[in-house]
C-alpha cells in the first residue's frame, strides 16, 4: 500500500536533514515518559492502530518509520493506506507492534505530524478543486510553521498545489520594503541584476497599476499583484506581456479563489494553505493487554 515516491524525491539533502532534526526536537520536547516507565517494563509489548476519524487525505506516513528509528528494533509498522490516499472515516491506515513504552512515547509525535500534514493536504485539495480546469496553478507561501516548512510544503505538493519557493534564495522577490528602500522598482531590479551573475529569477510585488507598468518593462520573470481590487487586477493583467508570469496574492480564500482564477493569472498564491489548515482528526488506539 505504500506510495512514497514524492516523499523520497522531496526529502533529500537539506530537506531530510531538517526533518530528522525536527523529529529529534519533537521527541525531546516530550521529555521522559515517566508514567509509562513506571507502569511498563522494557519487555512489555503492545499493538496499536491509527484510525481516521473523518474523511481525509493521509499524508506523512513515511515519517512514521523515521520516528520509530529512534527506538531501534522496538516497534514495527505496516500500512494499510497509500501515502496521499483519500480515506473514509473509520479507516485504519497504520498498524504497530512492539515495545509498549516506545509506542506510548512516539504516539503523540506521530499523530501531530500526520494530523498536521493531512489537514494541509485537505485544504489544498479543496482549493485545487475550486480552480480545476482553469489552467491556473495554486502556490503556497512562506507563511509556514517555523521549522515545519519542508513537511508543510510537501503536503501542499502532494495534494496538487505547487511550492512557491522553499527559501529566500530560490527566487529574488522584491516586496514593498525592498522597493521603498531602493527608491523604486527600476533601481531595485538594476541592483539585483548587477549583484548576481547569472541572476536568479526576479519577481516584483506591485501595489498599483503604475508599478505594474514599470515592472512590465523590465527584464524580470514574474509580477505579483498584491491585494488589488478585482477590477484593478483585470486591468493589470492586460498590461503584462504574455511572456511574463503573473501571480495574484493577498487574502485569497476558498470563497474568492474561483473568481480570481477566472482572471487567468499564471499563479494564485494562498498563505491559508499552511497557516489556516485544520489538523485532520486521527487517533491511535493501543492494546496494552500483556501477551500470554
Amino acid at each position: 500500500m505504500e506510495n512514497h515516491s514524492l516523499f523520497h524525491s522531496f526529502f533529500q539533502g537539506r530537506a531530510m536533514e531538517y526533518l530528522e532534526r525536527l523529529i529529534d526536537l519533537a521527541l525531546e520536547e516530550d521529555g521522559r515518559d515517566l508514567t509509562s516507565e513506571a507502569l511498563f517494563t522494557e519487555k512489555d509489548q503492545a499493538r496499536a492502530r491509527i484510525r481516521a476519524k473523518q474523511d481525509t487525505r493521509i499524508v506523512g506516513l513515511p515519517i512514521i518509520p523515521l520516528i520509530l528509528s529512534r527506538f531501534p528494533d522496538a516497534v514495527r509498522v505496516s500500512f494499510s493506506a497509500a501515502e496521499g490516499a483519500m480515506v473514509s472515516s473509520g479507516t485504519y491506515v497504520a498498524h504497530f507492534q512492539g515495545q509498549a513504552r516506545a509506542l506510548l512515547k512516539a504516539e503523540r509525535v506521530i499523530l501531530n505530524f500526520i494530523g498536521r500534514l493531512s489537514g494541509i493536504a485537505n485544504l489544498t485539495q479543496a482549493f485545487c478543486e475550486r480552480i480545476a480546469g482553469t489552467g491556473v496553478r495554486l502556490l503556497d507561501t512562506r507563511k509556514t510553521t517555523p521549522g515545519l516548512r519542508y513537511p508543510e510544503k510537501y503536503a501542499v505538493a502532494l495534494a496538487g498545489g505547487a511550492n512557491h519557493r522553499l527559501d529566500l534564495s530560490e527566487m529574488l522577490m522584491l516586496k514593498d520594503n525592498h522597493i521603498d528602500r531602493a527608491g523604486g522598482i527600476t533601481p531595485a531590479v538594476r541592483r539585483l541584476l548587477a549583484a548576481y551573475v547569472p541572476c536568479p529569477p526576479i519577481e516584483v510585488e506591485c501595489r498599483t497599476l503604475e508599478e505594474v507598468a514599470e515592472a512590465a518593462a523590465l527584464p524580470i520573470q514574474r509580477i505579483m499583484l498584491d491585494n488589488m481590487r478585482p477590477d484593478e487586477m483585470a486591468r493589470a493583467l492586460a498590461m503584462i506581456p504574455q511572456t511574463m508570469e503573473t501571480e495574484i496574492s493577498g487574502g485569497v480564500s476558498l470563497d474568492t479563489v474561483a473568481a480570481l482564477a477566472a482572471l487567468r493569472p499564471t499563479f494564485i498564491s494562498a498563505g491559508a494553505l499552511t497557516h489556516s489548515a485544520a489538523c485532520a482528526d486521527l487517533s491511535m488506539s493501543i492494546d496494552l493487554t500483556p501477551e500470554t
